[in-house]
């Protein structure tokens, strides 16, 4: 099963909390009360979310966290890279030299193919649009980018 990990899925609630109150710093307690996660947890997806410059941090008693650019200008792919590092299938959807039957491989560039839909699927869902109600999914739609890839 393809799935993201629990932190990932914990930074995306978390920055919907931030896209959902633009502008405003928040600090981790209330971003863990407002996530409804534990703030150690909270903590932990700030961390990643903040070196890869998605979320600015501020010091102070009023410190906390913002988005550091509108939701609209941030997409899912980013989130998950921040958390996971680069999308990749498998090790040779990205890196090259990491398989032993790589030269011999046929199934190789069909990998990087759905490496790639995968990554334009989730650059094209914003941190605004996970705010909304989901639309329905087609899924003659990721057949067709399949297919025409």
């Amino acid at each position: 099963m393809l799935r993201v990990t629990k932190l990932t899925d914990y930074a995306t609630v978390v920055m919907t909390v931030l896209a959902a109150r633009p502008g405003e710093v928040l600090s981790a307690p209330e971003l863990a009360e407002q996530a409804g996660l534990e703030a150690p947890t909270v903590a932990k997806v700030l961390k990643p979310l903040a070196a890869a410059g998605l979320v600015a941090g501020f010091r102070g008693a009023n410190g906390g966290y913002r988005l550091a650019r509108a939701a609209a200008d941030i997409n899912l792919v980013e989130i998950v890279e921040a958390m996971e590092g680069p999308l990749a299938m498998t090790e040779c959807s990205v890196h090259d030299g990491q398989c032993g039957i790589e030269a011999s491989c046929g199934v190789r560039a069909n990998w990087r193919r759905i490496n790639d839909v995968v990554a334009d699927a989730l650059r094209g869902v914003s941190l605004a649009q996970m705010l909304g109600p989901a639309p329905r999914p087609s899924r003659k739609g990721i057949a067709l980018q399949l297919a025409n890839a």
